[in-house]
């Protein structure tokens, strides 16, 4: 993908994210059940991934590849399911700014100590004030929006 598309495909994204968030919320509603709802909605995504798998098979990982790979790094996905099953059962109790806006802030305050610390097998970007800054904003952003 051109660089020139990063920002707006991630912006667009983002926006994805908070439809996802309140669909998953209706979802849940409509089914009694998180863990169903949860499911269904993992079902799709794995379905489209193979899908999509398929039409664009390569490249393929070497053996040398998987041995190469950290034991955790599998673990994403269940990491993100986590913040789905609580999206979907706290969306509708709560509201889609609260939820999301609380979810992006936790993101982005993890994300300061991952870059920071060099985690995960991430370069290091150094926290800097404007970081600290920008992170002191999201969490006034977000009670706001949560108060009001």
């Amino acid at each position: 993908m051109n660089a020139t598309w990063a920002l707006p495909f991630i912006f667009f994204a983002g926006m994805l994210q908070a439809v996802g968030a309140a669909m998953g919320g209706e979802l849940n509603k409509s089914l009694h059940n998180p863990w169903l709802a949860t499911s269904i909605s993992f079902l799709l995504v794995l379905f489209l991934t193979v899908a999509l798998f398929v039409c664009m098979p390569r490249p393929l990982p070497t053996s040398d590849d998987f041995a190469a790979m950290p034991w955790w790094a599998p673990l994403g996905g269940i990491t993100g399911a986590v913040a789905v099953f609580a999206g979907f059962i706290f969306i509708q109790k709560l509201g889609a700014g609260p939820v999301n806006g609380l979810t992006i802030t936790a993101n982005i305050i993890a994300s300061l100590a991952i870059d920071h610390f060099g985690l995960l097998r991430m370069e290091q970007h150094s926290i800097s004030l404007g970081r600290i800054a920008g992170a002191l904003l999201m969490i006034a952003g977000v009670t706001l929006i949560t108060r009001f």
